[in-house]
């Protein structure tokens, strides 16, 4: 890794199938590097997949398979600032689509439980309106969403 600061998620066997999904989802994303583990630890045998170093929108990260201990939770996202609703919908159903889950306000968790709020751009607007008034509206319509629905936003923004 060419990076002072590396993101280190912990998988349970399967950093190489979560770093080929993101690398496949999301633009800037690459698999760099798998490493095998040199010989038996707690979690793999000798030859198995013990990191993979791979980007996720130019962000480093290193997936380590070190087994059930330890589970992702919404202490740690990735938030994704999305220019429109295609590009919203889209990140949104390539993870709840492949074994993820929704939540609310944006926020959705992958199969491997990290969480990820896909964030239009407009939303982050919305709320930062230097109207109080607008910026409650848009507020109290993204309390009641799971995925964010841009054209609501604007909508409760202008009231």
């Amino acid at each position: 890794m060419a990076s002072k600061n590396t993101i280190c998620l912990w998988y349970d066997g399967t950093a190489l199938e979560a770093a080929q999904f993101y690398a496949r989802t999301f633009p800037d994303s690459a698999v760099q590097a798998v490493h095998r583990a040199p010989g038996d630890y707690p979690a793999g045998k000798e030859g198995d997949v013990l990191t993979v170093e791979f980007t996720v929108m130019g962000i480093p990260c290193l997936g380590l398979n070190g087994g059930p201990e330890f589970r992702h939770n919404e202490a740690f996202s990735f938030q994704v600032a999305t220019e429109d609703q295609a590009e919203t919908d889209r990140l949104w159903n390539a993870i709840v689509g492949n074994c993820g889950q929704e939540s609310a306000c944006g926020w959705c968790k992958d199969r491997w439980g990290l969480s990820w709020q896909i964030t239009p751009r407009a939303l982050t607007d919305a709320i930062t309106d230097p109207d109080p008034a607008a910026a409650r509206r848009a507020f109290e319509a993204m309390m009641q969403m799971g995925k964010i629905d841009i054209a609501a936003i604007e909508a409760a923004r202008r009231g």
